[in-house]
């Protein structure tokens, strides 16, 4: 195949893969309302979970993550080089945050992250969820949790792959949630009495 084309079609697959909207058809299919308008209004794997149901949600999380993995393989199938796999990767969280058949408002993006990540650096995996699984113990905020949770890629990037072009590449890619969660903590934050109020939740239901 030609080279520009295997990279037209990495890139355009990319993007087809990640705007599919699993969260907001689980939303219609289910409850029969928009996610995007319930709860924190986010298209995403933890607003399915509260709003839509366990079940629902475990499947977004596991497509959404699928969604970044699958884009960087078809890459890699391809035979592009490792800046198009980079590339197909980030235009699938793109593609999440703004899916062309939703009017471009998607979610954040933060589970396809995972999956492009955890493709390109499988050691990153056991130290991503230890992580998080610490950090959830001790603030019961998942989307904080997680959202912190991410730095170890870069960690994982520079001790154990010992690449420059990772560290640079995971740091890039997580502006794209990263900003978002910034904005949600914040507004959490409005509503809270205090830091301690805004980081740390009495259960992991708390929604503030």
């Amino acid at each position: 195949m030609n080279d520009t084309l295997a990279i037209i079609l990495a890139l355009i697959a990319a993007y087809i893969i990640g705007s599919f909207p699993l969260a907001y058809l689980m939303g219609r299919w289910v409850k029969h309302f928009d996610i995007r308008q319930v709860g924190t209004k986010n298209m995403g794997t933890m607003n399915t979970f509260y709003q839509v149901g366990f079940w629902p949600g475990m499947l977004v999380l596991t497509a959404d993550i699928s969604k970044g993995a699958l884009a960087v393989a078809i890459a890699r199938l391809l035979e592009t080089p490792q800046l198009v796999e980079l590339a197909a990767g980030m235009v699938a969280v793109v593609g999440h945050v703004l899916p062309v058949w939703l009017k471009f408002k998607g979610g954040k993006g933060g589970a396809t992250c995972i999956g492009v990540l955890a493709f390109l650096m499988p050691w990153g995996i056991p130290v991503y969820m230890a992580a998080f699984g610490l950090l959830l113990l001790i603030t019961r905020f998942p989307t904080l949790s997680y959202s912190i949770a991410f730095v170890t890629f870069g960690f994982v990037a520079w001790l154990v792959y010992d690449s420059m072009t990772f560290l640079v590449y995971t740091f890039l890619l997580l502006l794209i949630p990263g900003l978002q969660y910034i904005m949600r903590i914040k507004q959490i934050g409005e509503r809270s009495s205090g830091f301690k109020d805004a980081v740390f939740r009495k259960s992991i239901r708390d929604r503030r």
